[in-house]
């Protein structure tokens, strides 16, 4: 591991662990502020009128069937405004002053997935409003083989869906308040997992084996031969062989080394499981 990926993760860490220690309050929500919807559950106490308590949980299409006053739509309301919208139907007919409580027992319309490279991966409730980084706290933070980004997936209401690609290091290192987005029900927050593969270098090097490169990790063949220990003194550093399969085939690429080092062509960009191998100078 390199010593700029070493840091980063231990950036990243420290910040996790700052912002789960203050997750005690700022993930705290009014439960006011909450609005029902569909599969909650809520538990209706009537003062003086146990005949009227009831536990039901609210259907699909947004209502709950009670005692009296049968099929009730209360999607979209608060705890508070159920309560009233109760009380006022209640008054209406049967009582004198109804007095009703509600308690909100289960929340299961607004829910939130988050996946990948977190320590406690899941659905978690979505109570209030809450941000990115809220979330990824409440999932216990990111483990330590992360990628450069996180992808929000979002699903409208008519069904149509959308993704954004949030920069990990400008979310969590850099602190750009504009990454940290309010998460909406049924966001699903992926963190993928940074996969780790090989790339291959032989011959005239000083440390020839294997060397391992990430996706994102940008590895180069100038990159891959110094983290090989760099060319022996017999080294050729004219024409190199490169080996890339490619569909179950073996494909050989040639690429000029010397126009690489004078600066007169970019560094070529491998692959995993390329093979390098740099040839003996015949001098």
């Amino acid at each position: 591991m390199t010593f700029k990926a070493l840091t980063r993760i231990l950036v990243v860490f420290f910040i996790t662990v700052s912002l789960f220690a203050q997750s005690g309050t700022s993930l705290l929500v009014n439960e006011d502020d909450f609005r029902i919807g569909p599969q909650d559950l809520l538990e209706i106490k009537v003062f003086e009128v146990p005949e009227l308590n009831i536990t039901t949980r609210v259907a699909e299409n947004g209502t709950i069937a009670l005692p009296l006053l049968g099929v009730v739509e209360v999607a979209g309301l608060t705890r508070r405004g159920i309560e009233e919208k109760l009380a006022k139907l209640l008054e209406q007919s049967y009582l004198k002053n109804a007095q009703v409580t509600v308690f909100i027992q289960e929340y299961e319309s607004r829910m939130v997935s988050v996946m990948g490279a977190v320590k406690n991966p899941g659905n978690y409730k979505l109570l209030g409003s809450m941000n990115l980084m809220q979330l990824l706290s409440r999932a216990g933070g990111l483990s330590g083989d992360m990628g450069e980004e996180i992808i929000v997936i979002r699903t409208f209401p008519d069904g149509k869906s959308a993704s954004l690609a949030i920069d990990l290091d400008g979310l969590m290192i850099k602190g750009d308040p504009k990454l940290n987005i309010p998460l909406m029900a049924n966001d699903i927050v992926n963190v993928p997992i940074e996969r780790t593969y090989d790339v291959f270098v032989f011959g005239q090097v000083e440390k020839p084996g294997n060397i391992q490169m990430t996706r994102g990790s940008g590895m180069t063949l100038m990159k891959a031969i110094a983290q090989a220990g760099g060319f022996t003194q017999r080294a050729r550093r004219g024409n190199l062989i490169i080996t890339r399969t490619v569909d179950g085939e073996e494909k050989k690429i040639t690429v000029n080394l010397k126009k690489i080092l004078r600066g007169k062509q970019k560094d070529f960009q491998l692959e995993p499981n390329d093979v390098v191998f740099v040839p003996e100078s015949l001098l």
